[in-house]
């Protein structure tokens, strides 16, 4: 079984996906479109494309397309989602699912009801640290985890500055102001990915920005919002805790690692650093960093990258890291670009074998609340002073 997909965004990110949605031997077609329809006209060009539409709503009304993939700025997802949802299709969102607990819920019941697959693209499920913390756990080898930590620290000046003038137009500075926390799920999901619990409560603190280059101010910002940095503790079913930072003005080089994790146990512990990555036991230290670096497939200067931001080119080079299984994936991505420390081969391919096989993918609905969700009530708690607040739960996914 084939099926045919729309991608919807043809900005910076949604072309590297493209190029492998493509290659994948479950995928039919792929068509794109995009608010500014000459993009959507480029990336079919550049890369063979089947074809553009005009609008997301005629792509939705195109019985030629099975599935669309959301690739738009970061708080449009939830609407989108539920558009492609109640128009019959599949759906691929990029991070994160939602920025409101009812867009959440809507979104779950949406998928209940229809039967069909949603998945939310979080790189972090697939990133080194979490890959090997998720099988050191199941061997048991940590003993009771008890604690956790996930950094999502990349700073405005290496490339974020250039990516909202590219997406926000005249008026990107009012959108350059996102919440940290309103984008949990590399943080969170990094942590969950490999800890298989949920947060039940949280209490949050944000540094308010003071650059005063009009980015992360209330007066400017689209979302009420002066936040630059923002630390997050939880509280987790069963018993322990994780923290999280999401930090948009920070002394770290994030073109190296801008995701980063740590995991405590009663018998072991496993700490991760830029270039650095160690497993700790009450015997001695082993350096595991080689374990989980990937090795680039792509040079940041190829000229398929000449539209990205020249510091954010290391996320879309990067290849597997040797803890990666990649036997599982389609012989086609083995020479193929890979992104985000090797995570984009293994999302787009556990999307489309949901899809062919109707399983469900590993970030289903369900697991994506909760990995966004705890963001959505963090960022209350943060604007409340603090205050700890309970995290609403939609439950396990139902079994196929």
């Amino acid at each position: 079984m084939t099926f045919s997909l729309g991608i919807v965004g043809a900005g910076q990110f949604s072309g590297q996906f493209a190029s492998l949605f493509q290659a994948h031997p479950g995928i039919r077609d792929v068509y794109v479109t995009d608010l500014l329809p000459e993009r959507a006209e480029r990336l079919v060009a550049a890369q063979h494309l089947a074809g553009a539409f005009p609008s997301y709503e005629a792509m939705l009304e195109s019985a030629a397309v099975d599935a669309v993939a959301v690739f738009t700025q970061r708080w449009t997802h939830g609407p989108l989602v539920l558009q492609g949802l109640g128009a019959g299709k599949h759906v691929y969102s990029a991070v994160p699912m939602a920025i409101t607990t009812e867009e959440i819920a809507a979104i779950i019941d949406a998928v209940r009801a229809t039967g069909l697959t949603y998945m939310m693209g979080e790189t972090s499920q697939y990133n080194p640290a979490t890959v090997h913390a998720r099988n050191r756990i199941a061997e048991g080898a940590f003993g009771r985890l008890f604690y956790a930590e996930g950094d999502y620290v990349h700073d405005m000046d290496l490339g974020f500055y250039d990516a909202y003038r590219y997406s926000g137009g005249e008026r990107w500075k009012a959108t350059a102001s996102y919440p940290p926390l309103l984008y949990p799920t590399h943080s969170v999901g990094g942590v969950l990915g490999a800890w298989q619990t949920h947060a039940v409560s949280v209490s949050a603190i944000g540094v308010r920005d003071d650059r005063g280059d009009g980015v992360f101010d209330r007066s400017v910002s689209q979302f009420d919002n002066d936040v630059s940095n923002a630390t997050a503790l939880f509280e987790v079913a069963g018993g322990g805790s994780f923290r999280t930072n999401e930090f948009r003005r920070v002394g770290y080089p994030s073109h190296i690692r801008e995701s980063r994790f740590r995991f405590f146990g009663t018998q072991a512990s496993m700490e991760q650093l830029a270039t650095v990555a160690l497993w700790q036991d009450k015997h001695g230290v082993k350096d595991i960093s080689e374990l989980l670096e990937p090795r680039a497939t792509l040079s940041p200067g190829d000229p398929s990258l000449a539209h990205v931001a020249p510091k954010l080119r290391a996320a879309f080079t990067s290849g597997s890291a040797p803890v990666h299984d990649r036997s599982r994936l389609p012989r086609e991505f083995d020479h193929l670009h890979n992104g985000h420390e090797g995570s984009h081969h293994f999302l787009v391919d556990d999307f489309v074998t949901a899809v062919t096989t109707r399983s469900l993918p590993s970030v289903n609905a369900w697991t994506a609340a909760r990995y966004t969700l705890p963001g959505i009530i963090a960022h209350e708690s943060a604007r409340q002073g603090g205050v700890r607040l309970p995290i609403p739960d939609f439950g396990d996914a139902p079994e196929v």
